[in-house]
């Protein structure tokens, strides 16, 4: 299963279309992500990044959903782990898979 996660562009570098790069946050975990899909995407925008690069756009309403949806399943691992909120390192409401899944997003596109 493919997972897309949405972000807010905070910055934007470069003025060639396939190798745009933004500097992305993704509820306080901020990576450079690839642009070149989302032309019309500006900062302040928030896109859907798929390994490392924004694939669409969408509107703060919807990316507020889809973080809401990232930390109910975030809850329901800690249950399945038999781990506590406590004992985990907060990442403004995004599951370890999630952010372990962003660690590597951009690194493709920066190679």
């Amino acid at each position: 299963m493919c997972l897309g996660v949405p972000g807010q562009i905070l910055t934007i570098a470069g003025d060639d279309p396939i190798t745009r790069m933004g500097r992305v946050n993704f509820g306080g975990v901020i990576k450079e992500v690839n642009l070149a899909f989302t032309p019309d995407a500006a900062v302040g925008d928030y896109v859907v990044v798929h390994v490392g690069f924004a694939i669409s756009q969408v509107d703060e309403e919807e990316a507020q959903t889809v973080f809401e949806y990232l930390r109910r399943m975030d809850e329901l691992d800690e249950l399945t782990a038999g781990e506590t909120a406590d004992s985990r390192p907060q990442t403004a409401g995004l599951s370890r898979s999630a952010v372990n899944g962003l660690s590597s997003a951009g690194q493709g596109a920066q190679q």
